[in-house]
């Protein structure tokens, strides 16, 4: 399901605030020729369409901001990260990368967030050659002023005409997330 971020910004647990951490067309794996089923979330999360923030400390608050094309909508959320997630960015784990002959040691410094019709969100915590861990779902409110704070008289970003025809064919499949 597509989605385009209007703006996402992030404050550390230093109190550091970090304006423009990422934005634009969110991570979509679409269905080839309307086969598969985007219900759900992926039972292997990767990186997606990921924006690097430099200079911060452990995330403590994640505010996003996005339309959710396929209905149109537009959400914010603000997101408070866990106390447990920042413990499993901390911990060094042992892991083994394909492209690498032996084991080495990663830290899960990623954070991955799903955005779903409905505003539904979900959180996880993630590294290189590490599973991605889920550290938590929140639902997101509207925003009523619409599209870019109000100032696209209500026009939304249009949806491609892949996902327009899945789902003309088969719907938005609310309740999967």
């Amino acid at each position: 399901m597509e989605a385009y971020v209007e703006t996402a910004q992030v404050v550390d647990i230093l109190k550091q605030v970090f304006r423009g951490a990422g934005g634009g067309i969110a991570s979509v794996s679409k269905p080839l020729k309307n086969r598969g089923s985007p219900k759900g979330w992926a039972s292997s999360v990767g990186g997606g369409s990921g924006r690097d923030v430099t200079r911060a400390d452990l995330p403590r608050l994640i505010y996003v901001r996005w339309q959710s094309m396929v209905e149109p909508q537009t959400y914010e959320v603000f997101i408070e990260v866990p106390e447990t997630a920042r413990a499993l960015m901390r911990n060094a784990e042992r892991t083994y990368c394909p492209h690498a002959d032996k084991p080495t040691t990663a830290y899960r410094k990623d954070i991955g967030i799903g955005l779903a019709p409905g505003g539904i969100v979900k959180v996880w915590v993630g590294g290189a050659c590490l599973k991605a861990i889920e550290v938590a779902r929140v639902e997101a409110t509207i925003v009523k002023v619409g599209p870019y704070d109000g100032k696209s008289d209500g026009h939304y970003r249009p949806l491609s005409e892949t996902s327009k025809a899945y789902i003309e064919k088969f719907g938005i499949p609310y309740g999967s997330w």
